[in-house]
């Protein structure tokens, strides 16, 4: 992959035609070099139309992740419940893999007051058991647990690095906005830089060379997340993590999830290449 591309949770705004496909040939319009799948309510697209998004990714030049349904929760009580959560992810990775996604983000599991050492072992067998039934089917989609924003929610950044670790074909997406909402910390360019260094010194420099990025600005509080908020109406030193992104010749794709989609994608985008430039 060439460079850090930039892009949008879904279609952005001012497309004409509100639609997957009207998405994809918008994002390329903008000049924006990927788009992410938006599977969060149910995963609701056909084969055909999952044909049609692909070709015209194709031949827009536009790059496609996923991201799987928010009611998962691999560390649920009930099996049922844990195999509807797997189901879930499933079948995003199935449906991604024919729109020509290359992996899929989810959010993997809730602590519900148990040990997060006992919610991590149940959260890898959980996963392990979807990585299997993919391997089985010949899908070969990078999947990618979130890190997450609410103490609440599994997903610290060692929790997703261990994961990534210990399982075959699993990577992280690193949410910056929900890391700093997390921790109420994370918010300059030494702290972004310790994160990627985590990450190269975990994973090694293929990591770098092939990450998913979420921003976006945040609200938070003393639970972490509220809502995410427009870059400029936040704190998020989003110039900051760009500088440390060019630093660390950081690439991949970064998926902007605040309200102001593309504009802020655009936002990112400029900044970033204009710091490229400025070396």
């Amino acid at each position: 992959m060439a460079g850090l591309l930039f892009g949008t949770a879904g279609t952005p705004r001012s497309a004409a035609v509100k639609s997957t496909v009207g998405g994809i040939e918008r994002a390329a319009e903008l000049g924006l070099g990927c788009l992410e799948l938006e599977f969060v309510r149910g995963v609701h697209m056909g084969e055909a139309v999952a044909h049609e998004v692909a070709e015209t990714a194709a031949r827009s030049g536009i790059r496609l992740t996923a991201h799987a349904p928010y009611y998962i929760n691999l560390n649920a009580r009930e099996p049922d419940k844990v195999r509807a959560s797997q189901e879930r992810l499933l079948k995003t990775a199935r449906v991604g893999a024919m729109c020509g996604a290359v992996s899929v983000v989810f959010h993997a599991a809730f602590y519900m007051g148990d040990p997060p050492e006992q919610v991590y072992e149940t959260v890898k067998k959980n996963l392990a058991d979807v990585l299997d039934e993919l391997d089985a089917e010949g899908n070969r989609l990078w999947i990618r647990p979130e890190v997450m924003g609410k103490p609440s929610q599994f997903g610290d950044l060692e929790e997703i690095l261990n994961l990534s670790v210990e399982l075959e074909r699993v990577a992280p997406c690193i949410d910056f906005a929900h890391y700093h909402a997390r921790t109420g910390r994370y918010n300059s360019y030494d702290e972004f830089s310790t994160i990627l260094s985590r990450i190269e010194g975990r994973l090694g420099r293929a990591a770098l060379d092939d990450m998913h990025i979420h921003v976006a600005g945040i609200a938070y509080g003393d639970k972490g997340e509220r809502k995410h908020l427009d870059l400029e109406e936040s704190d998020l030193a989003y110039v900051e993590l760009m500088k440390a992104l060019r630093d660390h010749d950081v690439k991949g794709v970064l998926v902007c999830e605040s309200p102001n989609l593309e504009g802020d994608a655009l936002l990112l985008q400029e900044t970033y290449r204009g710091l490229k430039e400025a070396v």
